[in-house]
C-alpha cells in the first residue's frame, strides 16, 4: 500500500493540502444544512390544504362608505355571486387557507379555566362553506340556515354551533369523542361541536399553527365593509366565472373597491403568492449548492494537476522502475481520497456546529444526520471523479517522456 509515501509527500504540500481540505469541509457543511433547508421548503410548498383547490375563486372586497349595516350587502353580493353562470356555490367569510392573514383564539373545555387553552383558527361561514371549500365532513353535521348570526367589530364570536377540524377534535379530547361536546372559544359563550371535517390548514404558513391544522369554522357574518368571498365553480367554467364577477358586483352596488392585485384570484394564485418565498429561497439554496460543488471540483482538478505537472520526474522514476499505470492511478487516487476524508470529518463537525447555530437563533429545525451521511458519499464521490483525470493523464506518462521534460 502506497499510504506512507503519500503522507510523506503530502506533508511536503502542506498549504495545498490544508486548503483543499478546508475548502471540501466548508462545501459539506454548507451543502448539507442548506439541502436540508430547500427539503424543508420544498415539502412546505406541496402542504396540501385540506380543500378542494382546482376552479375556487378568491375575492376580497371592500365595501365604501359607512352603513351601519353591512349584511345586506353581503347578502346581495352572495346572491348575485351564487346566480352567475357556472357557478356550483359561494360564501363570505373572513379568511381561508393560505391567505396569509386571520383570526385565532384558544380552547377551552372549562369556563372557568384562566389557562391560555388550544389556540386554534377562526374561519366564518355559513352551510355554503363545506360545498365551497371542498372540504371532507367526516362526522357530524353541517351548519343549517337558521344557525348563521351577525357580528360585529367589537364582537368576540362564541357562536351555539361549530364545526372543527378533526385535528383540533382530537387534540382538545384526545380520547376521540369531541362530537356533541361543549368547547368556549370566547368567555361565557359555549359553542358545541356539531361536525368534524377531515382536514382544513390555517391561513398562516409561518407560525405555530402550520404543524397543527388546528381551525375552527363558525356560523358567523361578519358586519365589516371588508370581506372575503369563496366561489366554487363548475369544471372547465373557472375561467369565464373569474370574467364575469368583477362586471356582475360592480353592476350590484359601484360602491366598492377589488384591489388590482388581489381583488379577484383563482386560488392556484393564492397558493403561488404565499409561497413565493420559500419557493425562492429554494432555488437560491439549490444554486449555491451547485456552484459550492463546482468550485469544490474545479479546486480538487485544479491542485491534482499541479501536483501531476511537479511530480513528473517522480512519475518518470517510478515507471522507469516498472510501477504500472494501474499504479500511477491509484497514487493519486488515493493521495486525493485522503485529502477528502479529512475534509469531510471537519465538514461533519463543522455541518453539525452550524446546525445547532441556526436552531438556537432562527428556531429551524435541526440537521437530519441522513443528509450528513448523504453529503459525505457525495463529497468522496465528487472528489474521486474530480481528480480521475489527472491521475489518468499522470499514468500515462511514459518514463522517457517524464524524465526528458524535467
Amino acid at each position: 500500500m502506497q499510504i506512507k509515501p503519500i503522507l510523506s509527500a503530502l506533508r511536503r504540500h502542506k498549504s495545498g493540502t490544508i486548503l483543499i481540505a478546508l475548502q471540501i469541509a466548508l462545501t459539506l457543511a454548507i451543502v448539507c444544512n442548506a439541502l436540508f433547508i430547500v427539503h424543508e421548503r420544498v415539502d412546505k410548498v406541496n402542504r396540501t390544504t385540506g380543500l378542494d383547490e382546482t376552479n375556487l375563486i378568491a375575492v376580497s372586497n371592500d365595501y365604501v362608505g359607512a352603513p351601519e349595516d353591512f349584511t345586506p350587502l353581503m347578502k346581495t353580493d352572495l346572491q348575485t355571486l351564487r346566480s352567475l353562470p357556472g357557478v356550483v356555490d359561494a360564501y363570505v367569510t373572513n379568511s381561508y387557507p393560505l391567505r396569509q392573514g386571520g383570526w385565532s383564539t384558544g380552547v377551552q373545555t372549562d369556563p372557568d379555566s384562566k389557562a391560555k387553552g388550544q389556540s386554534t383558527a377562526l374561519y366564518f361561514g355559513d352551510e355554503h362553506a363545506l360545498k365551497t371549500l371542498g372540504v371532507r365532513l367526516i362526522a357530524g353535521r353541517n351548519f343549517n340556515a337558521g344557525e348563521t348570526v351577525t357580528v360585529g367589530r367589537q364582537q368576540q364570536p362564541g357562536t351555539a354551533q361549530v364545526i372543527v377540524t378533526k385535528a383540533l377534535a382530537d387534540k382538545v379530547f384526545p380520547d376521540g369523542n369531541a362530537l356533541g361536546k361543549v368547547i368556549y372559544l370566547a368567555k361565557g359563550k359555549p359553542s358545541t361541536i356539531i361536525g368534524i371535517v377531515e382536514k382544513l390548514t390555517t391561513p398562516w404558513i409561518q407560525n405555530d399553527f402550520v404543524e397543527g391544522d388546528y381551525v375552527t369554522i363558525m356560523p358567523v357574518m361578519f358586519n365589516s365593509s371588508f370581506q372575503q368571498f369563496l366561489v366554487r365553480t363548475q369544471p372547465g367554467q373557472e375561467d369565464a366565472v373569474f370574467k364575469a364577477i368583477p362586471p356582475a358586483l360592480y353592476a350590484t352596488n359601484r360602491m366598492r373597491v377589488l384591489p388590482d392585485k388581489v381583488g379577484i384570484r383563482k386560488f392556484e394564485e393564492v397558493r403561488r403568492r404565499a409561497y413565493d418565498a420559500d419557493r425562492g429561497m429554494a432555488i437560491l439554496m439549490s444554486v449555491v449548492c451547485g456552484v459550492l460543488l463546482a468550485i469544490t471540483a474545479a479546486g480538487i482538478v485544479g491542485l491534482s494537476s499541479f501536483w501531476v505537472g511537479q511530480r513528473r520526474k517522480q512519475i518518470g522514476v517510478r515507471r522507469a522502475l516498472g510501477a504500472r499505470r494501474s499504479d500511477i492511478l491509484s497514487y493519486f487516487m488515493t493521495e486525493n481520497f485522503l485529502i477528502a476524508l479529512v475534509g469531510v470529518i471537519v465538514g461533519v463537525i463543522l455541518a453539525v456546529g452550524l446546525s445547532q447555530w441556526m436552531f438556537t437563533h432562527f428556531e429551524m429545525k435541526r440537521l437530519s444526520l441522513t443528509y450528513v451521511a448523504i453529503g459525505v458519499v457525495a463529497l468522496l464521490a465528487l472528489g474521486q471523479a474530480a481528480v480521475f483525470a489527472p491521475a489518468l493523464r499522470a499514468s500515462r506518462v511514459s518514463p522517457v517522456e517524464a524524465t526528458r521534460s524535467v
